[in-house]
């Protein structure tokens, strides 16, 4: 299930669930890197759409990290190595969050 993020009180209280664990906090200065970096130009090109959407920036990371946080969690649960296409897949979904 995907929630989507209209910064509705329900909204709020999901994104609020992952600060809570300081899970997605603890991933923004990533989503920053890769921001910047060469190899993941696909998160930056997010970034800029959600922005021009019109959501404010930090919001945006904090959903870019959703985004990481989810698939962190997937590598945990399944034993296997991050996968670069599902990451991909939630960005590209977004405003779309992953479920909590």
């Amino acid at each position: 299930m995907l929630y989507l993020l209209d910064f509705s009180k329900k909204s709020q209280h999901i994104v609020s669930m992952f600060e809570e664990d300081n899970i997605v906090k603890n991933l923004v200065p990533a989503v920053e890197q890769q921001l910047e970096s060469e190899q993941t130009p696909f998160v930056k090109h997010v970034f800029n759409r959600l922005v021009k959407a019109g959501e404010v920036e930090e919001e945006a990371k904090m959903m870019i990290a959703l985004c990481l946080a989810d698939e962190s969690n997937r590598m945990f649960i399944d034993k296997r190595d991050f996968d670069l296409a599902r990451y991909q897949k939630l960005l590209k979904a977004l405003p779309e969050l992953p479920e909590g």
